[in-house]
């Protein structure tokens, strides 16, 4: 994801009014008062997969305050799903509250008033899709808002899952994949929220998409494991590995294929990342589930055409 804004760098006294014209300009009109104005710090990445848009917040801590002065914007025709990654977030809307801890989800109208909280040094992933693109699965969602998706549902975990993925792929995938993913993220919210409400839901894709969707959950909570095979995977989804193996190639691709990609990209993003410059390459590759590192060199330059050491000199060059 592209970094948007930074308070570092910037004095004092100017953080906090540019960091909320930042988000005033590219997310939702509101207001907002932050415990400490000097001691406010915050950074901002965006990015987006086909239709749906991300944006991933770090900040102080800090309250907000959407009102019915804030109608009429363009994120009226938008609906907002939050979810932590760090700190809490708390959310009113409707008579309701939820106090979502990382990895819980919730749903917020931009139309109707609001208010929130964002703990210190939070991190919250805010995924803002066209309200009518989850209307068309779910109806009405009134009672829907402010109503937290957590671990207890198979629907609420998947869902947690599967947002998680998203901000490392932001801008890495082909136009169809885009598509696919953005179908299966609305279909899967729309299931958790149904879910969470008892409410049913109109299809909007198939079973099978269901099962796509969990084979890759399965994947990404495993995958750290060097132990991982394609009949656990299988197993964790609900299905044989002859069936899984029979929807994955509908996305031209395998079980054993996918966790190949999926530990390669995972290995990929540690070599970029700053805060791990630390970590030597085959420290890296052994985290993720690679046991031979020729293995894993003729592997990453298959995939991204580059070998991981040259990697890493690049991200230092650039960091």
């Amino acid at each position: 994801m592209r970094k948007i804004f930074t308070t570092v760098g910037l004095h004092p006294r100017d953080r906090f009014d540019y960091w909320m014209s930042v988000i005033r300009r590219d997310i939702i009109e509101n207001d907002a008062v932050p415990a400490r104005r000097r001691a406010f710090r915050a950074e901002l990445r965006a990015g987006a997969i086909g239709g749906i848009k991300l944006a991933l917040a770090r900040s102080s801590e800090l309250r907000i305050s959407h009102t019915k002065r804030h109608s009429g914007q363009p994120s009226d025709e938008q609906l907002f799903v939050f979810m932590p990654l760090s700190g809490t977030k708390t959310l009113r809307q409707n008579g309701r509250q939820a106090v979502l801890e990382p990895g819980q989800v919730a749903l917020v109208d931009p139309r109707l008033p609001h208010e929130g909280c964002f703990s210190e040094d939070s991190e919250v992933l805010t995924v803002i899709m066209e309200r009518r693109a989850l209307e068309s699965r779910l109806g009405a969602i009134h009672d829907l808002t402010a109503r937290p998706l957590t671990s207890g549902t198979a629907e609420g975990r998947l869902a947690a899952g599967y947002l998680a993925m998203l901000p490392p792929q932001a801008g890495r995938l082909r136009s169809a994949a885009e598509d696919m993913v953005e179908t299966h993220l609305l279909d899967l919210l729309a299931l958790a929220l149904g879910k969470a409400a008892e409410r049913r839901v109109s299809p909007g894709s198939s079973t099978r998409s269901l099962v796509r969707m969990r084979l890759h959950a399965a994947i990404e909570e495993m995958l750290a494991d060097p132990g991982l095979d394609t009949e656990a995977v299988a197993a964790a989804a609900g299905v044989s590995t002859r069936h899984a193996n029979a929807i994955l190639a509908d996305e031209d691709t395998s079980l054993g294929r996918l966790i190949q990609a999926r530990r390669l990209a995972r290995c990929r993003d540690a070599l970029e990342d700053p805060s791990q410059m630390h970590r030597t390459v085959s420290e890296i590759a052994y985290g993720w589930g690679f046991s031979d590192m020729t293995h894993f060199g003729r592997r990453f330059r298959a995939a991204y055409g580059i070998l991981p050491s040259a990697c890493r000199r690049q991200a230092r060059a650039r960091s």
